[in-house]
């Protein structure tokens, strides 16, 4: 049954890699849309509600890092795309930030779930792409990881390698921006130009249709 979408919340989702601007573009939409819109990131839930010894929980990299976890995945997902649906369904608006993958130790079909239970909520997915010599300036520009910063290693690290490779799959959007030629005003204010004229979002639909 489609829901009456003159009384939703609207949902932005971006996804992209880490240090690729979304949370940037977060603050942004937050500082600068119309009406409240609430911050459901990944970031959130996997540092102030999964328990310590679950994390990074929603946060787990590509490449099956953690697989004695993975089990808890499809649950937390699924009550964070509820979540998502319950604020919209109140008529608060959404802006998420995630980085989906499928690289787990076995397929979780995570991404196609999501998009199964927003059916009939105005969702806008959006690729947020970064090239990976950008990411790497930013990485090496904050707080210093064994894992992240090419002085430790390899000129760009496996882990950046594989969110850079497997975050876009299968890249079905609505939108795609780029954030080392675009502020995050200037993305900002492309999304709310696509939100204001059109046309209708359609990639969470055509996910959902997913085998």
């Amino acid at each position: 049954m489609m829901e009456n979408v003159t009384d939703l919340g609207r949902i932005v989702i971006l996804n992209g890699a880490p240090r690729s601007g979304k949370s940037s573009i977060v603050a942004e939409i937050q500082e600068s849309f119309a009406g409240p819109w609430m911050n459901l990131g990944v970031d959130v839930f996997s540092q102030h509600v999964t328990p310590e010894r679950y994390r990074p929980g929603m946060g787990l990299r590509p490449g099956g890092e953690r697989p004695e976890i993975e089990a808890l995945i499809p649950a937390l997902y699924g009550a964070f795309y509820d979540a998502i649906a319950a604020h919209s369904r109140h008529g608060l608006n959404v802006v998420v930030d995630v980085g989906h993958h499928e690289d787990y130790s076995k397929p979780l079909h995570v991404l196609r779930e999501a998009a199964r239970r927003l059916q009939g909520l105005p969702v806008l997915f959006v690729g947020v792409r970064c090239p990976l010599g950008v990411i790497m300036q930013r990485r090496e520009a904050g707080e210093p990881s064994p894992l992240y910063c090419s002085f430790t290693g390899p000129a760009i690290p496996e882990p950046v390698l594989r969110w850079q490779d497997e975050v876009h799959i299968p890249g079905i959007y609505d939108l795609e921006i780029d954030t080392s030629t675009m502020t995050p005003a200037q993305c900002s204010a492309i999304i709310h130009r696509r939100l204001e004229e059109g046309p209708p979002p359609s990639a969470f639909a055509r996910l959902a249709e997913e085998v």
